[in-house]
């Protein structure tokens, strides 16, 4: 086992706190991962977890020579990528999370295309709707709806996506067009949720004729999968609020129709996030560029008139 991979093991075991995360993430099994903590620990001389049968945490000479790892490996990271951009043979395996909706209907499609492109790279893609955080997971990139909550990350934006209001229209035949974001609040309306552990956004934002305004809706159903929303307005079930892209074609077939649309939602940001430190990481900008062209093209047409 070389050192550089037993440091990188640390460094996946401390910032996930936990040996089997550890190894899922790195694709070894618990018994490697442990064995190269193990050496690790022999190498320096010291002990760098405390182990117990539930627990394992840092020493303080774990906490002590974790920084030190850190920067260990963003080096060799940078000479890596400079030295594959010399070569222009971008290489090696690239980790992309995405919103459920995001992922399956504007990046999934587009990835046989891109490694077909870049046959020596490999990409993991880690679907999920709530909010993700780049550096204990292990991500290059992250595409995200909406506003990021990590200020120390960069921002490569896409577009600015529509949203609408929408129903079945039996949903709508049974209870009535509502017109406003006031008539969301009303009691009479049944408003279909987006939660996840960790949501701070309980209010729908919508534009009135005095400005952008906050509507606290409610509703008995929720999901932390969008589509699952989806599927709950289909069935008549209540009023959800989605980008147009994800739903455009539920609208031309008439089987959602848009509502309250005098306080249509205000557009939401589509964007990437990345860390400084990737930012010049050859294969996470060539995916950037390949992908960002094709979301902007099919968001840009699910808005279209007609």
């Amino acid at each position: 086992m070389s050192y550089l991979d037993n440091i990188r093991t640390f460094v996946r075991v401390y910032d996930l706190g936990s040996m089997s995360a550890a190894g899922r993430d790195l694709r070894i099994s618990p018994a490697v991962t442990s064995a190269r903590i193990s050496q690790l620990e022999d190498h320096l001389g010291v002990r760098l977890f405390q182990r117990t049968t539930r627990n394992l945490s840092p020493t303080e000479q774990g906490r002590a020579f974790y920084p030190g790892a850190v920067s260990v490996l963003d080096a060799v990271d940078e000479a890596e990528a400079q030295v594959i951009h010399l070569t222009e043979a971008p290489r090696g395996s690239l980790f992309v999370a995405a919103p459920l909706g995001v992922g399956r209907r504007l990046l999934a499609p587009h990835v046989p295309e891109f490694l077909d492109k870049y046959p020596e790279i490999d990409v993991r893609l880690r679907l999920t709707d709530r909010s993700v955080d780049l550096t204990t997971e292990g991500l290059d990139l992250a595409f995200f709806i909406g506003q990021p909550e990590d200020s120390t990350l960069r921002i490569r934006k896409i577009a600015d996506c529509q949203r609408v209001l929408c129903a079945a229209p039996e949903y709508v035949q049974r209870k009535g067009m509502p017109q406003t974001g006031a008539d969301l609040i009303s009691g009479k309306y049944e408003c279909l949720n987006l939660r996840f552990p960790g949501a701070t956004e309980f209010q729908w934002q919508l534009e009135t004729p005095e400005g952008p305004k906050r509507f606290a809706v409610s509703g008995r159903f929720e999901c932390d999968d969008g589509d699952v929303l989806t599927d709950w307005a289909l069935s008549g079930q209540g009023i959800a609020m989605k980008p147009v892209f994800e739903v455009a074609e539920h609208l031309q077939a008439g089987r959602l129709v848009p509502v309250a649309a005098m306080t249509p939602p205000v557009p939401v940001q589509m964007a990437c996030l990345y860390t400084h430190r990737r930012h010049q990481d050859p294969k996470a900008r060539l995916f950037m560029d390949f992908m960002i062209g094709h979301i902007a093209k099919v968001v840009r047409n699910a808005e279209s008139p007609g």
